[in-house]
């Protein structure tokens, strides 16, 4: 058992500095978790640590996946199995810059419920759910003869509230549910923080990129019985699209890793290896965390500058600190494993292309009607796109066009005429338009994108408010809801597809392509503007020309030898009907 005293841990009896490395199971496919825990150990780590997100594994209200990228206890047995201590951070929420920090979409189909608080609804829903978890949890613990040193009760708790009721509910459910290793809290190294988010009885941990020996003093100063242990050391960052990419030169981040290791610190470096956004998974933050002001969405790569790239290769940073932790490791350290070589740099010609319109049919999950706009989370759909419809009654002169609480992004037609793309956010022209006859149809092509992570926007809620034309509201709604996920190609209707030359405006596009192996690549797609694109049926990710992200990580096992497909869905439009493979990522 892990034992813990103000001056650090002890396993079994022997002293142990916790040298762990963030490593989302989540974020990467299964047949690259083995090479990637390895990279840990040759990084000179000795504890993986890893989020869990409710959202990915509970999809739906008592409907569970615990297979492929969300086997957790599969990542467990492997991580124990490569020589690794876990640290197991668990729901019900993550941040981590996933999509709404793990709390599943539908928990917010009751605007009445109180996320992250103890509204017994919200307490229903996770008492649920650890019903499901935590057994899986409990049994790979150090006290079971398994790797599971420590169990999170909730994530940076302080950075949004002081509900110690909540706190202590979620910990005596992990403790009832029979963990029985020690339980913990990680939150910033300053005063609010840790008064809102630690529990006396419980180990606090703090989370920071510079300034070790500050942070720790401020810990001690307000639990004195807690080691010195940086949960989260930031030694890189995420990108939002639109923004410049973030890195962090690797001699900095080394000189803030050793001040954490000269004042005798555990650490864990976050991240270790940041992986990808997959499908609709990345999250979203906003330019003012008190208010949900300032809508900032995550791009799809979550490489995070970390030591391990990507694509599971070392960085000039894993270099720089597996010197430093060296020194604080028995014996030799095991060398990189190295990686096949990517795939060489290969044309693709997308030659089929089909209208979204073409598709609203086979991708609705069925046409619903109302007075006024209904959000995603109504429609039960979780991501993607829907279709709203509504006649606006005529004739009558040119007006200001009103859209409130849009969520995320809108294409905006009359009569099937483009009048404008509206973003959250965003400032815009005005928008008017006149109805020269007795009605016109109005639509709005409405996209979601991750929903918010942090602070006062939690619980974003995707898709129209009201609409207005002048003053008056619009009513008699029909909307189309397609969600984008994968398997969405399969239920296109390919036969009979328009010439590539003849499109305007959203579509799909799809390329089959030859491959003698399999191989890491990077999908590159200058001259397309903003889209989702699937390879073999698996939604890689979003890509948006505005950046910084240029290139999407196809990773090796996505691929298959032989024919191969690629299908994007085009939103704004295109200059090109090419797309490469490239053997190099540019992030930006």
């Amino acid at each position: 058992m892990l034992d813990i005293s103000p001056d650090g841990f002890t396993l079994d009896g022997r002293p142990l500095r916790l040298l762990s490395g963030a490593l989302h199971y989540f974020r990467s496919r299964p047949e690259q978790w083995p090479q990637r825990l390895g990279m840990l150990r040759a990084l000179g780590l000795n504890t993986v640590e890893t989020y869990v997100p409710w959202n990915l594994h509970e999809p739906r209200p008592g409907s569970y996946d615990f297979d492929g990228i969300a086997d957790l206890g599969a990542f467990l047995d492997l991580s124990a199995a490569a020589g690794l201590h876990a640290i197991v951070r668990p729901s019900p929420y993550i941040c981590a810059e996933w999509e709404n920090g793990g709390l599943p979409w539908w928990l917010s189909a009751d605007p009445a419920l109180r996320l992250r608080t103890a509204d017994p609804r919200y307490l229903a829903h996770v008492d649920r759910w650890y019903d499901r978890l935590i057994p899986l949890i409990a049994e790979r613990q150090t006290s079971r003869g398994g790797n599971v040193l420590m169990v999170q009760i909730e994530n940076e708790y302080g950075s949004f509230g002081t509900d110690h009721d909540y706190l202590r509910h979620l910990a005596e459910g992990l403790r009832a549910r029979g963990i029985d290793v020690p339980l913990f809290t990680s939150d910033g190294p300053e005063d609010f923080f840790l008064t809102g988010g630690a529990l006396p009885e419980h180990l606090a941990t703090v989370n920071f990129g510079s300034r070790g020996a500050e942070a720790f003093r401020e810990l001690r100063a307000h639990q004195p019985k807690s080691p010195p242990f940086c949960m989260e050391f930031w030694n890189g960052w995420f990108d939002h699209w639109g923004e410049r990419h973030t890195v962090r030169p690797a001699e900095d981040a080394a000189g803030a890793l050793r001040e954490i290791l000269d004042q005798g610190g555990s650490v864990n470096l976050y991240m270790a290896h940041g992986g990808t956004n997959f499908g609709t998974w990345a999250g979203a933050n906003t330019a003012d965390p008190r208010t949900g002001a300032g809508y900032q969405p995550t791009v799809t790569s979550y490489d995070y500058d970390a030591p391990i790239d990507e694509r599971g290769a070392p960085t000039a940073k894993f270099w720089a600190f597996r010197e430093l932790l060296a020194a604080h490791t028995d014996g030799p350290l095991p060398e990189p494993e190295p990686l096949p070589a990517p795939l060489p740099l290969t044309r693709l010609e997308l030659t089929e292309s089909l209208p979204l319109a073409d598709a609203v049919g086979a991708l609705s999950t069925g046409a619903v009607r109302s007075p006024t706009p209904p959000r995603f989370e109504e429609l039960g759909l979780e991501h993607g796109l829907a279709l709203y419809r509504t006649t606006v009654p005529g004739p009558r002169r040119a007006y200001p066009l009103t859209v409130q609480g849009l969520a995320d992004r809108a294409r905006v037609e009359l009569d099937g005429r483009l009048l404008a793309v509206l973003e959250r956010d965003a400032e815009h022209p005005p928008v008017e338009f006149a109805v020269p006859g007795a009605e016109s149809e109005l639509t709005l092509l409405v996209e979601s994108m991750g929903r918010v992570n942090y602070g006062a926007g939690l619980g974003d809620r995707k898709g129209l408010g009201a609409v207005l034309h002048t003053q008056q509201q619009l009513h008699r709604w029909t909307v189309e809801p397609m969600p984008l996920r994968d398997g969405t190609p399969g239920l296109l209707p390919w036969a009979g597809s328009a010439a590539p030359e003849a499109l305007t405006g959203p579509a799909f596009h799809r390329a089959c392509f030859d491959l003698a192996e399999p191989a890491d690549t990077y999908l590159a797609l200058p001259g397309w503007t903003k889209g989702y694109a699937w390879i073999n049926g698996v939604l890689l990710g979003r890509y948006w020309d505005r950046g910084p992200q240029r290139t999407l990580y196809l990773p090796w096992p996505l691929l298959r030898a032989g024919r191969n497909e690629l299908v994007l869905l085009e939103l704004d439009g295109t200059t090109t009907r090419a797309a490469e493979l490239r053997p190099e990522p540019d992030l930006g």
